[in-house]
Formats: structure tokens, C-alpha cells, sequence
């Protein structure tokens, strides 16, 4: 596939060879990424415009969050018609020339499916709620009223009860996040049926597979128990064990994975990675990887932020690069569209070490083991907006925060604000910084949907394309790197020093091939001793030096990135 030495090899280092083991994956998030026509919002055609600049970056597959046709009460996640393109974003010609455009460039398209719930104003759930006779009255998951109140104390994951009493049927339903987003009843042969047919038509017209939104979620204890009591236990360790879970993904694969080349991913809140050879084991034929949250979420407490360690960081790398055999595959990411911007996120967004700390996270993300997955504008440095008020937020999920906890007095104004600024989703939803013209070249509208950074004249892909030395030609270097090195993908990985409070450093070993990595998280000029009997024979890329270091002592500059080929 990608490197000569493994064109005719089954098997790697005990690894069933892939290719989306072999990927780099690029997630497009279609509202902030390109408007063609001038409304304001991104779009299909804004996509495929961009097509040439997403294959020159060096990415396999990309990634199209939803497209569908929603209200968007949470950005496409509420889907009301799963077989048609969101007007705002095009028509299913464009999908199709889209996915043309895809395919004519050697790329691969996935799509986001998400099937744990839809949209309050579906066709179905417009009949469910109609009669408890009717031919969808059990598409979604309905029961009385407990004593005149909600059915149990679960709780939605943007606030407030997961609960929501519907007057004309005079029962509650449930919505494990907004009451316009009510779960499905994949206990009903019919539900899941219809989800297996949705799948089966954007297969048939060629794509590449699925993001699976949610997915451990789908399946509900119907005796609805309440939560158990302890403070220890997070409702989405409950929601994402129920009981039919792991049958109702075998069937899918029986039914509509098996039957094509595919790659798929699962979002798996609640999972553990204890849990995760029960999802991935290639020998269980459920799905192909996950997404966990331990580390993009090693800062949070809910919407809290709370102070983090690099230690913590690299423990958590080591118990997922080395807790599972080589017949589970991971994913490895550090940003997506629910999360803030990598560079402001683990790294240091100040005018000086933006450059150097965003591709030094480019080092780290694509030497890990597992798939990379790249988020728009991670290529370019892209950083956190300074949100200076709630009227400036789109998402839902800071909306619902603020109600429940300033407008109760439970916390002030600027408290939360304060840890918005580090944790809020809508970071990563800014529209793409394209060139210097006004809107970033974004959009010719007045206005965008969203507030574009006001850093787009420093920070666009006109700059990076042009610039040798941008984080956009690192990322090129490094994707191209990867390719060629069989042990960034299939190599053992060792963490050198994981108690070290300012450099993580790891070697990735395939036979006779040895490569360490190093990466200084700080602003401090840092000494770093390999281990005994180590020693960096060449150095094959760095983002701050071309000098080679033959010696045992590495001398790292502030936010340093250097990968060296080792002699023992």
C-alpha cells in the first residue's frame, strides 16, 4: 500500500494489515468550512472547491460530519430526513459530484451516522407521538408518568432531565441530550431495520464507511433503574452498557458491514478501555475502532476545566498504546469538533510559540499508534476564540450550562465564562481561515453563522500554503513520514521517561527499525539523557532544528519536536 517493504505483507508485526490501519483521516465539518454561495454558512460546494488543497495535505479519507437534512438544534446531530442533503449545504447532485471529486482524487469519504437518536421533527417520531397504536408508537422509547414525574433520574447530557413529557400522548420520552433529539427504541426489529436500510443507501453510491455517533448508547435497560448511588459513577458509563449492545452491532455487521469494504468508528463515550476489545476485536465482528475521550478530556470535571500534568498526559498514551493486543486497532486524535483547539488545548497559542508548539502536537498526533484523525485547521495552527459573553455561543450545550448555572445563581457570569474559554465545543466550530480577505475568505456574506477568529489575517491557508516553514507543510512532512515508516504504524511503542514533567519521548520499534521521538511540552530550553545504551544515530525530521545529533543527550528547544532513527 503505502511503503514497498509492505506491499505483499498480510501481517505486521502480528497486525491484520488494513487500510484504514494505514489512513489519515481529515474531518470536515461542513457549516464552518467553505461557503460557495454567500449565505454565510459552509457547503457542499464550498467542499469540493477545496478538494485539491485536502489532497495536497497528504490525508487518505475524510471525515464529513453530518449533512443531512436537520433543524439544527445541535448542528446536524438532529437528523429529520436521513436520505436527503441539508438545504442550507446543497442538493444530493452536489453530494454526488462530491463524492466523485473524492474518489477522482484516490480518496475515501466516511459519513457520520447518528442513530441513537433524531430529530423531534422526523417522520417517525411525528407519528410515535400521535397514539400508542400506530405503526411507529415504539420507534422511540416511551413511558408513564413514576407518581406524576419523570420515569427515573437520569439525567441529559446537556442538563436537565433526560425526560421529556409529551402532552398528546401524555407519556415521557427520552433524550439522552436535547429534548428535540429523542433516542430511538433499537429494542423495535423495525427501527434497527430502517437504520440498516439508511446505511445500505449511502454505501450503494460508494462511500467509504461510518463515524458512529454515540454508539455504545444505543442500547437502554428497559427496566430504567435509577442511577446507582455513588458520586463516582458518570451517567455515561450507564448509558453506554446496555444490555443488547454488543448483539445489535453483530447484527449490523451481519446485515450491512460485512457485505462491503469499509472502515468503521465508533464515538464511544462511557467506554473503558478495559471495555474495548468487546467493541473492536476484529474476531467479534463489531466495529473497527473507537474514539475515546480520556485524553482530549483529561482537563475537564463536566464543563469544569481543571489543571492537567504531562505525566497524567503520557499515562494515559502508554495504558492505550499498550492495553490491547493486535487484534484490537485505536484511534488517536487531539481534536474534533467537540473539543477546543489542539494548540490552545495542550499546547502554547502565544504569538511566539504557536508555530513550534502546534507542530510539535503534529509530531505527537501522527508517530502514536492508531489511526490519526485530523480536525480542519489543526493544519494551520488554528486557535481558541476569546468568548467574552454567552450571547456569543452557538452551541446548545453551553446554552443549557448557563441556564442551569447562572441564571439558578449556582456559579457567576464570568466564572463560567472563564472555563468556556478553555472548554467549550464552539471553539473548534469557528468558520475556516482561508486567506486574509474579510471573513477569512470564509464567506463573501457580511455575516457568517459564526464568529470568524479575528487572528485570520496571521492565520489562514493562503499563508501556509505559500510558507515552507508553516505548520501546513510540517503536516505534509510528517503525513508523508508516516507513510513510509511501517513502524509509526504497526510498531511497538515505549514510553522512555513517563514520570519526566516537561518532555515525553517514546520509541516506536518494527524489527531492526527503531525511531524516538521527542517533544518538549514547555518554554524551557531542556537536557534530556536517552537511556543507557541509546543513542540517536540521525535525525529524520524536527520542527526547530536540522541539526544531527549523534550523542546520548538531547538539547531541546522550547516546544521542540525531534524524531531520530536509534542505534542500540
Amino acid at each position: 500500500m503505502n511503503s514497498p517493504s509492505l506491499d505483499k505483507t498480510r501481517t505486521v508485526n502480528g497486525y491484520l494489515r488494513k487500510w484504514w490501519k494505514e489512513s489519515v483521516i481529515y474531518q470536515i465539518y461542513p457549516r464552518s468550512f467553505k461557503d460557495s454561495n454567500g449565505d454565510g454558512i459552509g457547503d457542499l460546494p464550498g467542499i469540493i472547491s477545496k478538494l485539491d488543497y485536502i489532497k495536497d495535505l497528504g490525508v487518505d479519507v475524510i471525515w464529513l460530519s453530518p449533512h443531512f437534512d436537520s433543524p439544527n438544534a445541535d448542528n446536524g446531530y438532529d437528523i429529520r430526513d436521513y436520505r436527503k442533503v441539508m438545504t442550507e449545504f446543497g442538493t444530493m447532485a452536489d453530494f454526488d459530484e462530491l463524492l466523485r471529486g473524492i474518489k477522482q482524487r484516490k480518496l475515501k469519504l466516511i459519513l457520520d451516522l447518528v442513530a441513537n437518536h433524531t430529530s423531534d421533527e422526523h417522520p417517525w417520531f411525528v407519528a410515535s407521538r400521535q397514539s400508542k397504536d400506530n405503526p411507529y408508537s415504539d420507534y422511540y422509547i416511551w413511558r408513564a408518568p413514576k407518581e406524576g414525574r419523570e420515569p427515573n433520574d437520569w439525567i441529559s447530557l446537556f442538563g436537565g432531565s433526560a425526560w421529556k413529557k409529551d402532552e398528546l400522548r401524555g407519556e415521557f420520552y427520552l433524550h439522552l441530550f436535547s429534548e428535540k433529539q429523542p433516542d430511538l427504541n433499537w429494542d423495535n426489529q423495525n427501527v434497527r431495520s430502517e437504520v440498516h436500510d439508511l446505511m445500505k443507501f449511502w454505501l450503494d453510491k460508494g462511500i467509504d464507511g461510518f463515524r458512529m455517533d454515540v454508539i455504545p448508547f444505543i442500547s437502554k435497560d428497559q427496566t430504567f433503574p435509577n442511577f446507582p448511588k455513588s458520586d463516582s459513577v458518570r451517567p455515561e458509563y450507564i448509558y453506554a452498557a446496555g444490555p443488547k449492545l454488543h448483539d445489535y452491532l453483530q447484527e449490523m455487521h451481519r446485515e450491512v458491514l460485512s457485505k462491503y469494504d469499509l472502515m468503521t468508528v465508533g464515538e464511544a463515550f462511557g467506554v473503558t478501555l478495559e471495555q474495548t476489545p468487546m467493541l473492536v476485536d476484529e474476531r467479534r465482528n463489531e466495529l473497527d475502532m473507537i474514539f475515546h475521550f480520556d485524553l482530549v478530556r483529561l482537563d475537564r470535571d463536566g464543563w469544569r476545566w481543571k489543571p492537567w500534568t504531562l505525566p497524567k498526559f503520557k499515562a494515559i498514551c502508554k495504558r492505550f498504546a499498550q492495553g490491547l493486543d493486535v487484534h484490537s486497532w485505536l484511534t488517536v486524535y487531539l481534536s474534533n469538533h467537540d473539543s477546543p483547539r489542539p494548540v490552545s488545548h495542550f499546547g502554547d497559542d502565544s504569538p511566539e510559540y504557536r508555530i513550534p508548539s502546534a507542530k510539535m502536537l503534529a509530531t505527537l498526533l501522527l508517530t502514536s499508534k492508531g489511526t490519526p484523525f485530523i480536525y480542519q485547521g489543526d493544519e494551520l495552527g488554528m486557535t481558541n476564540y476569546h468568548f467574552t459573553g454567552i450571547e456569543q455561543f452557538d452551541d446548545i450545550e453551553a446554552k443549557n450550562t448557563w441556564k442551569a448555572e447562572v441564571l439558578t445563581d449556582r456559579v457567576s457570569a464570568e466564572d463560567l465564562l472563564d472555563h468556556f474559554r478553555k472548554t467549550s465545543r464552539d471553539h473548534s466550530r469557528t468558520p475556516m481561515q482561508w486567506d486574509d480577505s474579510p471573513n477569512a475568505g470564509f464567506t463573501t456574506a457580511d455575516k457568517p453563522w459564526f464568529a470568524v477568529n479575528p487572528n485570520y489575517q496571521e492565520i489562514n491557508a493562503k499563508q501556509a500554503v505559500a510558507d515552507n516553514n508553516s505548520i501546513y507543510k510540517y503536516y505534509q512532512a510528517l503525513i508523508q513520514l508516516r507513510k513510509n515508516t511501517p513502524a509509526f504504524i504497526y510498531g511497538d511503542y515505549d514510553d522512555i521517561d513517563p514520570e519526566h514533567p516537561s518532555v515525553f519521548s517514546y520509541t516506536r520499534t518494527l524489527g531492526s527499525e527503531s525511531y524516538l521521538v521527542a517533544l518538549n511540552f514547555s518554554r524551557d530550553p531542556i537536557s534530556f539523557p536517552l537511556p543507557k545504551g541509546r543513542k540517536a544515530r540521525s535525525l529524520v525530521l524536527s520542527n526547530t532544528t536540522t541539526k544531527e545529533e549523534a550523542n546520548t543527550e538531547l538539547r531541546l528547544n522550547p516546544w521542540d519536536a525531534r524524531i531520530y532513527r536509534l542505534s542500540n
